[in-house]
């Protein structure tokens, strides 16, 4: 598929990987952060391929705009979300030795953060999962340039699958107008890419989209940088100081 199509052949395109997901890589979850891009999948998913699960990462610091829009969604879709969050101890205990802002100090702070709220529940998300799906395009940015539409993702041993990847922003907003979709208000406020609250900033008229992600990193991180999700992950036994994982979710 390619960027140049017209939206309707997208569409048909998109509506049979999907159900090819659905048959083939049960059980499949989608990972839904709540952007734009994501809630086109949830539009189709959750009207008409409920085989494949959907699931949130809830890093306990979202926007208060994204909590809303999880809580109309729910309401407007009428699907069970699965909510995965930090383990709290390992998260306290990470405040509470670099502080509740530390993310802005280092680098590497920031990443053991992203580690701790983001990565390690998507792990526990996935457990029995023989499929996933994300809402990545690759025009979002350059760190995407290479992925396709289905891969195999090696840290998680799965198969993994970015249905939009060849979407431009035209495509998905075109759709979400189309069909009524609704989606998070910071988008009316200049932030074309979402995450948690302190390492988000809406982004100026011409600047790259991914520049309000990390922007304090930009000068020395090349504009690229990801929260973990779709890179290696780091060892958690850096950061958990011995305490034993447990897993939990929520629904």
């Amino acid at each position: 598929m390619t960027p140049d199509l017209p939206l309707e052949t997208k569409v048909v395109r998109l509506r049979e990987l999907l159900s090819c997901i659905e048959r083939d890589f049960a059980p499949a979850a989608f990972a839904n952060s709540f952007g734009a891009e994501d809630m086109v999948l949830t539009d189709l998913i959750a009207r008409d391929f409920r085989g494949i699960q959907i699931f949130t990462l809830d890093t306990l610091r979202l926007p208060k705009e994204t909590l809303a829009l999880i809580d109309l969604a729910r309401k407007k879709y009428g699907f069970r979300l699965a909510t995965y969050t930090p383990i709290f101890e390992v998260a306290d205990d990470f405040v509470k030795r670099n502080g509740l802002f530390s993310m802005y100090e280092s680098v590497e702070n920031r990443k053991s953060c992203c580690y701790i709220r983001k990565v390690e529940p998507l792990n526990r998300a996935l457990v029995m999962k023989k499929g996933w799906l994300t809402g990545l395009r690759r025009e979002q940015a350059p760190s995407r340039n290479d992925l396709g539409e289905s891969e195999f993702d090696a840290d998680h041993k799965r198969t993994k699958f970015n249905p939009l990847i060849d979407w431009t922003e035209d495509d998905v907003w075109a759709y979400i107008r189309a069909n009524n979709v609704p989606y998070n208000a910071l988008h009316d406020k200049g932030y074309p890419s979402l995450g948690c609250e302190p390492c988000t900033r809406a982004v100026k008229p011409g600047e790259d989209p991914r520049a309000g992600r990390w922007w304090w990193e930009q000068a020395g991180a090349g504009g690229q940088q990801e929260c973990g999700l779709h890179v290696k992950a780091v060892d958690i036994s850096k950061l958990r100081s011995g305490m034993k994982l447990k897993v939990g979710v929520s629904a």
